[in-house]
């Protein structure tokens, strides 16, 4: 049976702007034997060239073709749920240019949907224009939850902050796309040419990634090299199909037999 890869990326791939030993062996492994996989992430602020180039940086060769963000799995929801819509976007750069791609408009009235991603320059005029507009009857999508990790000097307010705002002040609650939903999963493991039973995903939260995994039936591996440590794990009512500390640990011909 083929195998195929989806991989999360900060907390498996590297760690702030640190390589986490041995993910860079890892990937040049899949690539070598032509395995298939994708990086994908639920950060919504970058384009595939700048995570590419943020891998570069760190000794690995990717193509925009390898990465799939929450930011491109909303366009592509997007452009599915109405095609050439129109958007008004609490977001950076990664989301833009996905809406503009799969052929949505951004608008300053009367828009088909508010989407909401992550930034940091959201001000309190534009969270009040998205409520209005969900009031007035527009449909309200969130690139994803995550929150904040509630750290000392952390610069960025999670997303997951921001849409409860919202949605407290519409009684809406938001739609999100991104990991673990089901959505960001199907379309990731298209890309890649797979069936589900043939699809493994590796991360690092067991709450986006190994949820999503389970939820649509794909192996998934938890890597303690990110937020999730062992002790953690007693939590859950779901356990991932394997845990290691790192992609180090990962013996590619086990995985593939």
């Amino acid at each position: 049976m083929a195998k195929g890869f989806l991989i999360d990326m900060d907390g498996v791939i590297y760690s702030g702007n640190e390589l986490i030993p041995g993910a860079d062996h890892f990937i040049a492994q899949l690539k070598k034997r032509q395995i298939p996989f994708l990086f994908i992430t639920n950060n919504s602020q970058r384009t595939p060239r700048d995570v590419v180039n943020k891998l570069a940086g760190l000794g690995i060769e990717a193509e925009e073709s390898d990465v799939f963000t929450s930011a491109m799995a909303t366009g592509w929801f997007l452009a599915h749920q109405k095609p050439n819509g129109t958007a008004y976007v609490l977001g950076e750069g990664g989301l833009i240019n996905s809406l503009h791609e799969y052929g949505y408009s951004l608008v300053m009235q009367k828009p088909d949907f508010v989407v909401v991603g992550e930034g940091r320059n959201f001000t309190l005029e534009m969270v009040n224009n998205a409520v209005e507009f969900i009031l007035e009857g527009a449909k309200f999508v969130a690139t994803n939850l995550d929150p904040s990790p509630k750290k000392k000097g952390w610069a960025n307010l999670g997303i997951k902050a921001i849409v409860a705002m919202i949605e407290e002040a519409t009684g809406i609650q938001a739609f999100s796309v991104g990991k673990p939903s089901p959505v960001m999963m199907r379309v990731a493991r298209k890309k890649i040419g797979l069936a589900s039973e043939e699809t493994i995903i590796i991360g690092d939260t067991m709450t986006t990634d190994i949820m999503g995994g389970k939820q649509v039936g794909f192996r998934t591996i938890l890597t303690l090299s990110g937020v999730t440590k062992r002790e953690h794990l007693r939590k859950f009512a779901y356990s991932p199909d394997l845990v290691v500390e790192s992609l180090a640990e990962l013996n590619l011909d086990e995985l593939i037999a």
